[in-house]
């Protein structure tokens, strides 16, 4: 599956340095999620840091969309996960917000499907991070506070951890390099 981020979105998308970047809408960070999406592998596992509302959820939806992912990408803080079947590879969307400690991760089976199966977005993953796997890639976003009801910026910051994770995160750079000019 292709990447079709639209160049508005991308305009509103800027490498800031290595591994990091602006995202001035939305649209933009969803665009960011797509380009990582176009380089995700089976079992690739990817932890999604950020307070409510940052951006996680957005920046899924674009990876969902270049993975070829149909159905809605909501956050699913109740069900705890939600499998997004693509033409490309499966989508397995984790939110971890309501999980106090890493024995609830097999009780909800996270541990069966996250880095083994499709590709696993994993939102409220940070405290968990050890439990879920070394071979990652750690995303975390957040927004810089805005006056009245203006769309927030937000910063993306990307790190690798393990050989996988590294890949990932240098060819994400050099896609986002590539696309922002």
């Amino acid at each position: 599956m292709g990447v079709t981020c639209d160049d508005t979105a991308m305009d509103g998308l800027t490498r800031t340095g290595e591994g990091r970047y602006a995202s001035t809408s939305a649209e933009a960070t969803q665009a960011l999620g797509e380009l990582l999406g176009a380089l995700l592998g089976e079992g690739d596992l990817v932890i999604l840091t950020g307070d409510l509302g940052a951006g996680k959820t957005q920046f899924t939806k674009g990876v969902a969309r270049a993975l070829g992912c149909a159905d809605d990408v909501t956050s699913p803080t109740f069900n705890i996960m939600a499998v997004h079947r693509g033409e490309t590879l499966d989508l397995y969307h984790f939110d971890l917000y309501r999980l106090d400690n890493a024995d609830q991760l097999g009780d909800a089976g996270v541990l069966d499907v996250a880095g083994v199966e499709g590709a696993s977005l994993v939102e409220w993953g940070e405290a968990f991070a050890d439990d879920l796997g070394d071979e990652r890639l750690d995303v975390a976003i957040s927004r810089a506070p805005v006056e009245g009801g203006a769309e927030p910026a937000r910063t993306v910051e990307v790190r690798g951890a393990g050989v996988r994770g590294a890949e990932l995160a240098a060819a994400l750079d050099a896609a986002v390099a590539g696309s922002v000019g």
